[in-house]
């Protein structure tokens, strides 16, 4: 199991915390953690595009000229593609992007990113991180401290104070543990956790 270092809001080093190898110390599967990148961002994609194939464009229901002796070439709508106002040929319709992955893909995804955070050395503990108000000011000291210029803040519960603080911290995001995800975890440059987040996430997914 690796031992991590503890940090307080001060930035000093205040203990160790042991994490568990059946989350924080898996083999990174990449297959899988692409494959949970892809899905979130197609699950996020709208598919509401739309464009007029030539049945739905106005207009066009009679032929142009006459088939033979204008000298032009023949055409049979004024609505055909090749026509400025005309229909697109393969036009986009509406769709779902979304796909559906299994419940172990998912978590062994989630294992693999915070495995490869421990490993990177881009996983820091914060034995806690409370404020007794909402000041933005405070929570980037705390990130100032643990020198943490780009990151992801997971809490282990919905700790307003902390979550309204940092809202306006334009690289730091914070999530609460039920709500972490393989895209976010990878995008962090850093992963800090509260040791509250740490044995909520041991006890969820080990």
């Amino acid at each position: 199991m690796a031992n991590v270092s503890v940090y307080n809001m001060e930035g000093k080093e205040v203990g160790t915390i042991e994490l568990n190898d059946a989350v924080f110390g898996v083999a990174v599967n990449e297959h899988l953690v692409h494959m949970a990148v892809v899905q979130q961002l197609a699950n996020n994609r709208q598919g509401t595009q739309k464009a007029k194939t030539r049945a739905e464009v106005s207009g066009g229901g009679r032929k142009p000229w006459r088939q033979k002796g204008t000298g032009h070439a023949r055409q049979g709508s004024i609505r055909a593609p090749q026509w400025k106002g005309g229909g697109v040929v393969f036009a986009p319709v509406p769709r779902d992007y979304s796909f559906k992955m299994n419940k172990k893909e998912k978590q062994a995804a989630l294992k693999s990113v915070l495995s490869d955070k421990v490993a990177g050395g881009n996983l820091i503990v914060l034995d806690e991180l409370k404020f007794d108000e909402i000041k933005t000011k405070n929570f980037v000291n705390v990130m100032k401290n643990l020198k943490v210029e780009s990151g992801l803040v997971v809490l282990a519960e919905n700790d307003q104070n902390v979550v309204m603080s940092a809202k306006n911290v334009a690289e730091v995001n914070t999530a609460q543990v039920n709500a972490i995800n393989v895209y976010d975890i990878l995008k962090a440059k850093t992963l800090v956790l509260t040791k509250d987040a740490v044995s909520k996430i041991e006890e969820v997914y080990a």
